[in-house]
Parts: C-alpha cells; structure tokens; sequence
C-alpha cells in the first residue's frame, strides 16, 4: 500500500528536505474559518496536515490545544463535519496528505467500521489516536490498515529499545516522535538529543520520523530538520489563530493570514536546514 502520506514524505527526501507538517483544530473557531485556513496551509508551505478531532477530553494537550478543541466544539466541531471539511478540502487539493489526530472515544461512539468508510471516502490518509496503545491494535489500529488508511504511532523519550519494536508493529506513514514528556506546548526540547533520538528510532524501522512539540518559529523548525524527516507544529498555530480572534472569540479578517504567515516562516527554517546542513 502507498498512499498519499508515502509519496509526500518520499518528494521532500528526495528534495532533500524535512517535510512541515501542521496541525490545525477542526471548526477553530468555526467550520467556515477553519476549511479556509486548511486550504491556505499548503500553499504556505505544509507538506503534510494533520487535522484535530475536537474532544471534550482531551487529555494529552495542553492549555492551547484544549481551548482550541472547545472553541472548535462551540462552532459547530463534530465528527461528522470534521470528515466535510476535509471532503471539502480535497474538491481542491487532490496531493496533500491528511492525518487526523485525537482521541478514541469520538470514533467509538461514531462507529469504527462507518468511520473508516466515511474518512477514506472523505480523503482522509491517516491516523494519530493518542489514547490507543499497540495493545488495543485490534480496536482501530488493524481495521485502518485493511482499509488502506495509515495508522502512526507516537514515540517518546520514554519509549526505550524494549518498547519500539510494540510501538511501531503496526505504524506506517511516520512515526511521531515527541520531543519532550508530558502535554502539548508544554516544553521546549532539548535539540541536542534530536538526533540521537531519530537515530535509534531508526534502527528499528525504515519508515520516516517526524518530531513534534516545542516548534515555535523558524530557528526551532531548522534545528530539528536539520535532524529529522519531518518537523510538526501545532501549538504555535494555533496561538497565532487565538491571537487574532476577537473578544468574543470569533475570526477576523486576519485569522487566516495570521496561521498561514507564521506557517510561511517556519517552512523557510525547514527548508533552509537541509541546505545548510
């Protein structure tokens, strides 16, 4: 199976580059406003987006991530119009990779079998579900994989040589590595054992490595591309979104640009690194 999510990350490797991928909350602030800024990232420079499903518990994110989840819950967000905007998405953009990340329980009650049916038919390429361990593959994790859809695992600093192999069993698309322990926008990584990290992960499997939390600009994209296959930001993105809403929450004229101009320069750090390296 190769799928969107393969050939994008195969492109940027043989660009050589990091491949930026951007994670945005679905229906932040409202469904209108969000389709728009996810049709703006690529043009900004995303390689890859992944798309929150908005949750009432979403217990690994941060403060940011949270508010973002009950902005995009308050303007509508739902599973099923998570699945329309990136149907609507894809009327136009036939090559960009969408992973959708978050929790179980939404897919659960939406119903496994009619979920993954709906995502592929949808556009959907794969899967971040942070509350799944390899354990409950059977759950979720093997019925996307006969689907066609990518199931990617998260990895930590915590993930030792004994767990990986469990870990990336049934991982395809990327691994995700977190940089740092604990939830989302909560840290700033230590860089210096990017590398190490990557390195080790790959010793265990020849998919790509993407690493996530503590990107906030371009400097920071451009120390851990210099490293990785793949850089993610979501924390700053969505910073930058809250901070041109208005006092009511509610998008301004400026909430797309805001997003896409802040994914504009981090991309220029992702690009820029592989060349200097």
């Amino acid at each position: 199976m190769t799928t969107r999510i393969d050939r994008r990350f195969a492109k940027c490797a043989a660009e050589g580059r990091a491949a930026l991928v951007t994670f945005v909350m679905c229906g932040d602030p409202d469904l209108d406003t969000s389709l728009a800024i996810i049709k703006a990232l690529p043009g900004a420079g995303a390689d890859v987006l992944e798309i929150g499903m908005p949750f009432t518990d979403p217990m690994a994110d941060g403060p940011s991530i949270q508010a973002a989840g009950l902005r995009a819950l308050k303007g509508g967000g739902s599973m099923r119009n998570t699945l329309r905007v990136v149907s609507d998405f894809r009327k136009g953009d036939a090559d960009t990779p969408i992973v959708l990340m978050g929790y179980y329980n939404p897919i659960y009650v939406y119903g496994v079998d009619r979920f993954l049916v709906d995502a592929k038919a949808a556009g959907v390429d794969g899967l971040i579900i942070v509350d799944l361990p390899p354990e409950e593959d059977a759950e979720l994790c093997v019925p996307a994989l006969k689907a066609g859809v990518n199931f990617i695992r998260l990895a930590t600093p915590t993930t030792d040589d004994k767990r990986l192999p469990a870990v990336l069993r049934n991982t395809s698309g990327f691994v995700y590595y977190v940089s740092i322990n604990g939830i989302t926008g909560a840290a700033i990584p230590d860089y210096s054992k990017v590398a190490s990290a990557v390195s080790r992960i790959k010793k265990h499997t020849s998919l790509p490595v993407a690493v996530g939390f503590g990107v906030k600009n371009a400097l920071s994209a451009s120390e851990i591309a210099a490293h990785a296959d793949g850089v993610v930001v979501g924390t700053a993105l969505i910073d930058a979104l809250k901070n041109s809403l208005d006092e009511n929450n509610c998008a301004t004229s400026g909430t797309v640009e805001a997003v896409a101009s802040l994914v504009r320069e981090i991309a220029s750090g992702v690009k820029s690194a592989r060349r200097a390296a």
